[in-house]
């Protein structure tokens, strides 16, 4: 069992936009940020539901890698959507009504009172306040032998990473710069001491730079 995280970054660290309007929610910085993953024939077919073509090159191979052998996941509530919907009880995430994980997904919010959500393709989303230490011990029993996945947002992910929890880092670092944001290597100096750093450059300039134990 290893317990893996994958981010999206930008040349200077940035794994979150803040160019978002009302009238574009999601910003034109985000979708140059995640160009090369949403691209991919994985997202599409994984993610978007849709199996009719998409890259097939390096960035696809890792977004592939993204969702093998997962068994169970930890998010922050804001990549639930809690944020923006904190009094609707009625509230089931942003991803639909068959959303991609397949599993049980540990949402870590100080809302501890909404009941588990379950999807019928194995997704079910239930809510803790925890540390990363104890959500990592019920997310590593949920996933029985299975890997866990730190899947977001970036403060979730520094959080696991600061605690030495996390034994693969994944980032797919993307040409652009950002200049603002929450920058994943905050207060993380020293971090490569820890781990085997390998990179590798995919056919769209994406550098593919990972930190893995043992």
């Amino acid at each position: 069992m290893a317990v893996r995280a994958d981010l999206n970054i930008s040349l200077d660290g940035y794994a979150t936009t803040t160019d978002q309007t009302a009238e574009n929610p999601f910003g034109e910085d985000w979708g140059r940020l995640v160009a090369a993953y949403t691209a991919t024939r994985t997202f599409r077919e994984r993610v978007m539901g849709d199996p009719s073509g998409g890259t097939t090159g390096v960035d696809d191979r890792y977004g592939a890698e993204y969702f093998e052998n997962i068994g169970a996941e930890i998010m922050g509530a804001g990549m639930f959507g809690l944020h923006n919907f904190p009094d609707d009880a009625e509230w089931r995430g942003w991803w639909g009504e068959e959303p991609p994980f397949h599993c049980p997904v540990l949402v870590l919010t100080h809302s501890t009172g909404r009941a588990p959500i379950s999807f019928a393709n194995g997704t079910e989303f239930r809510f803790l306040d925890a540390a990363p230490q104890e959500a990592l011990d019920l997310a590593t029993e949920a996933a029985g032998g299975a890997d866990v996945r730190i899947g977001g947002g970036v403060d979730t992910v520094r959080s696991f990473l600061a605690a030495g929890l996390i034994d693969r880092l994944h980032v797919g670092i993307t040409p652009i710069l950002l200049g603002r944001g929450k920058n994943l290597w905050a207060d993380l100096r020293g971090l490569e001491n820890d781990y085997a750093v390998t990179s590798e450059v995919a056919e769209s300039g994406v550098v593919h730079v990972t930190f893995a134990r043992g």
